[in-house]
């Protein structure tokens, strides 16, 4: 019983302790704690290694500053194998007795728990103790699976959480982190490099690329391996693979599976569905549907991935020839997504538009290309935005040197400054 209450004060802020808050990320903190002063559970979701854990510990810390009592924080994180004594939601109702027993905390309690997949019967817990009216609890929790609220569960705590997904670091963050100035040199060394954000501790190339290394295998073993009972691990990682050198092209599930009974390898649509599947729920890949601009609806069939990091592309599979527009489509994307955009790739006749994203009553079709060189290449990107007949905005992303002006109603915008009008 020491030993465990040991291990929860080394990573709380009690007796002044200030455990490592990392760089500060203050969009995703901003906009949890608009959320706060309720009985809402706040659900991070989000690749491992994306930041959740430092995003946490940044609420926490700025809940302390602006007045509440660090006493009344409690701040768990299952990932730590100080903290593998709580296997189930039992061991985990134990540790905060013991937490209440020798902190004494006076009010409302905050209560912080990191990767809580982790712990079996996890949900139990959580739906009982955000609804506590004697002793009060306002509940924080983070995981790295999509599927951890969903079916069943979603049913329990219905209407009882908000949810928000966390992405490695914007182009704005990456600027931020390496003091460098937001500058076409800047967002070219952004993409070819990664955003997750440990990263940037390390001193060079091959550390980096033994880090991303390490995080592809822990998800792929720990997330999906041990958790599914996959049998074929080394083909996973092969779909792995191909998702990653196949970003931002249209793919279908016949596709890989044609691809690799090429290679030699003996597989089926449903195992290949299903891996996929499992890949896309841990976060490392996004699934991205076709729309029909005319019909306004999905289209099922062929959609396309995006990598949740470039690091992937850049640290391990390099050797595959993927042109830097291919990179620059990807970093949209998720310039999209981080923005609270729904994402789509757009189909109109014969002509394609890499993105449809809506947010609201917002509505944006986007194009994105490496350079816009001359006149083919402008008629090639601006037609199929030209070709919609209807007043939404229309946009071009480029890694232009200077910036077009508008053209039948259609803007450019340099890649590095598109966070500002999303």
């Amino acid at each position: 019983m020491e030993e465990n209450f040991a291990n929860l004060e080394k990573y709380n802020f009690w007796n002044n302790n200030v455990p490592d808050l990392g760089f500060p990320r203050a969009d995703y903190a901003d906009k949890i704690l608009d959320y706060t002063g309720n009985k809402l559970i706040k659900v991070l979701v989000g690749q491992r290694r994306s930041g959740k854990s430092y995003i946490l510990r940044q609420i926490a810390h700025r809940l302390i500053k602006g007045g509440i009592n660090p006493r009344n924080i409690c701040y768990i994180n299952r990932e730590f194998t100080d903290f593998d004594f709580v296997g189930d939601y039992k061991e985990l109702e134990v540790l905060l007795k013991l937490y209440r027993s020798r902190i004494k905390p006076k009010g409302k309690v905050w209560l912080f728990i990191d990767e809580i997949q982790n712990i079996v019967g996890w949900e139990h817990f959580v739906n009982s103790y955000s609804q506590d009216f004697v002793e009060h609890y306002e509940i924080f929790i983070s995981g790295s699976n999509s599927k951890m609220l969903s079916g069943e569960l979603a049913t329990l705590l219905s209407g009882r959480y908000v949810t928000f997904e966390v992405f490695p670091f914007s182009f704005a963050e990456y600027a931020g982190i390496t003091e460098k100035e937001a500058i076409k040199q800047s967002y070219i060394d952004y993409m070819e490099s990664g955003a997750l954000p440990e990263l940037f501790s390390l001193p060079n190339d091959e550390t980096k690329r033994n880090y991303i290394s390490a995080v592809k295998d822990t998800v792929l073993l720990r997330d999906i391996i041990q958790r599914y009972s996959i049998k074929e691990s080394k083909l996973l990682e092969d779909i792995f693979v191909y998702l990653v050198n196949n970003a931002s092209n249209l793919i279908s599930i016949p596709n890989v599976v044609n691809y690799l009974k090429s290679s030699g390898r003996k597989t089926t649509y449903d195992t290949i569905s299903n891996y996929i599947g499992y890949i896309e729920d841990t976060f490392l890949v996004h699934k991205v549907e076709r729309y029909d601009i005319r019909g306004k609806e999905t289209i099922s069939g062929n959609c396309k991935y995006y990598i949740n990091d470039l690091s992937f592309k850049n640290y391990l599979y390099s050797g595959f020839g993927y042109g830097t527009g291919y990179k620059l489509e990807n970093l949209v994307y998720l310039e999209l997504r981080r923005a609270g955009y729904e994402v789509y790739v757009g189909t109109m006749r014969n002509k394609e538009v890499d993105f449809v994203a809506t947010k609201g009553d917002r509505l944006i079709y986007i194009q994105s290309t490496y350079l816009l060189v001359d006149e083919q290449t402008i008629q090639r990107e601006y037609s199929p935005l030209e070709a919609i007949q209807d007043n939404y905005e229309k946009i071009v992303v480029s890694l232009d040197d200077v910036a077009l002006p508008s053209n039948n109603g259609v803007r450019h915008i340099q890649a590095w400054k598109l966070s500002s009008i999303l």
